[in-house]
């Protein structure tokens, strides 16, 4: 059970606190706004745009909407990252709301989004309500990239990637807080750039907070443009998978070990040139790879989809080589806290006694 007691009705009316992290999303925050504007009528919120210093347009299409409708208001994120914003958000505009609801910006909502994940949590009480999340592309790349992500090739069989029955989760995309459960955590590890979702849920769930996975609404989320991208935004999420694993002490799961181990293969086969042997688990995962992605291509009837397995590439890729970063990182911090704590009493008089 929840460690607060269940909303009075005067705080079941105290509306939604929408916040928007976003940072140069000229092609999609209009889009977002409108559809959360619609729904406003029906729900009483405030919607903040928690940017981080946009230079695409993105600051001004706010400010044009804000002028003609004070609910929505433009909040300047110094840290830039999403969980600063959203905390920020919280701390600044939250009194008098009973909930958070977390819209990212590089994404397409269903219609009335709000109002059904505020039934779904009115049924169940959860203390959140996560979504299920599909990848869309509009590029022959992003196509390519959302049949990967859409796939166990891709989503390594998450709950939120793999949309069925509602269902009590450990963990899910971010949507609907219990705004005082938000808070009694004290939000998000703004020390998280990446995986401060899961970090979040994992500290939910030590304090006995429920998580439940909407079987209604889910998001269309956009994916990256290039491979590069898609490795870079990989690789931070891999190392924001490695600070999860430390800071909670919590063994990775199954498929965390296994794409972990792409790293090390991919730097084998630099091996090659004193045996072709050192190529072979890097050329076997490329095969696979590529393959299962041509699989996917040809059912979905999708000529871009068979590219899924190079955009499957970068992705394990990035991440594997993320995680191992975020390892590295994390020994060398230790290391250095062992170096700067004293010596124990017997050594430091052993030395003295040299010294002498």
């Amino acid at each position: 059970m929840s460690s607060i007691a269940p909303e009075s009705p005067a705080a079941e009316r105290g509306g939604v606190l929408v916040v928007i992290p976003c940072l140069n999303e000229q092609a999609h925050i209009e889009t977002v706004l409108r559809g959360l504007a619609a729904e406003a009528h029906r729900t009483p919120m405030r919607i903040v745009v928690a940017d981080g210093g946009s230079t695409d347009g993105s600051r001004a299409i706010v400010e044009r909407i804000a002028a003609r409708d004070s609910r929505v208001i433009l909040l300047d994120n110094p840290k830039r990252i999403q969980s600063a914003g959203v905390n920020q958000a919280a701390r600044l505009y939250g009194a008098g709301f009973a909930f958070l609801l977390r819209v990212d910006a590089h994404a397409r909502y269903p219609n009335r989004f709000c109002e059904r994940l505020l039934a779904i949590r009115a049924k169940t009480a959860a203390d959140s309500v996560v979504v299920a999340m599909r990848a869309v592309g509009r590029t022959c790349f992003e196509r390519a990239a959302a049949a990967a992500q859409n796939s166990l090739l891709g989503n390594g069989g998450s709950a939120h990637r793999n949309h069925g029955a509602g269902r009590w989760v450990e963990h899910g995309h971010h949507a609907l807080f219990r705004l005082d459960a938000f808070l009694a955590v004290d939000g998000y590890d703004e020390s998280f750039s990446h995986n401060e979702d899961v970090e979040l849920d994992l500290r939910l769930r030590e304090r006995d907070f429920r998580i439940y996975l909407a079987g209604g609404p889910s998001i269309d989320y956009f994916p990256r443009g290039n491979p590069l991208a898609l490795y870079r935004q990989y690789s931070r999420i891999g190392r924001g998978r490695a600070r999860n694993v430390f800071k909670h002490r919590r063994h990775a799961k199954a498929r965390h070990l296994v794409l972990a181990a792409v790293a090390p293969i991919l730097l084998l086969a630099l091996l090659a040139p004193v045996s072709t042997a050192f190529a072979a688990p890097s050329a076997a995962w490329a095969l696979l790879c590529l393959g299962y992605g041509a699989t996917i291509g040809l059912r979905l009837r999708d000529r871009c989809a068979t590219a899924a397995g190079v955009a499957a590439m970068a992705m394990q890729a990035g991440w594997s080589f993320g995680f191992l970063a975020g390892v590295a990182q994390w020994l060398r911090a230790r290391a250095a806290a062992r170096r700067a704590q004293p010596a124990p009493a017997i050594l430091r008089e052993a030395s003295d006694e040299r010294a002498a």
